[in-house]
């Protein structure tokens, strides 16, 4: 189950999309039982937690944090809609295509995979591919 939350004062993403692109990479990773939240955010917002949690005082695109036993979701993605407009333009794809891309990454760290060093990055970014050509375009 996912849930959604639209904290951007003027973007939005469609709820169900964001739903179905979860929902996909839960299933094809077999973990289809988690229970994530998901918050759309503007840059100031992000800045703010990628400070408190990383000690960076720049924005970021996403965030995502796996939660402790006894909570009513098992992890939060934060996806900064601010940034994923910049960057849909920066390579040339669909705002939509973009925040798909960071849903997928955001939810892949909550599953485990990491990108710290070029091969993790290289092998994350090969299962996003996949993982976005399994979903079709919807533009």
């Amino acid at each position: 189950m996912t849930e959604v939350v639209h904290q951007h004062p003027r973007r939005r993403f469609s709820r169900k999309e964001t739903r179905r692109t979860v929902d996909l990479v839960l299933k094809k990773e077999s973990r289809n039982t988690l229970h994530l939240s998901v918050v759309f955010t503007d840059d100031r917002y992000m800045r703010t937690i990628h400070e408190r949690f990383l000690g960076s005082r720049t924005t970021t695109d996403v965030m995502a944090f796996p939660l402790k036993d006894r909570m009513p979701v098992d992890g939060e993605v934060y996806v900064n809609l601010d940034q994923a407009r910049r960057q849909a333009v920066r390579y040339g794809v669909p705002i939509s295509e973009e925040v798909r891309r960071l849903l997928i990454h955001g939810t892949l760290h909550l599953l485990g995979y990491r990108d710290s060093t070029p091969v993790q990055r290289e092998r994350m970014k090969k299962r996003e591919d996949r993982l976005l050509k399994n979903l079709g375009s919807r533009d």
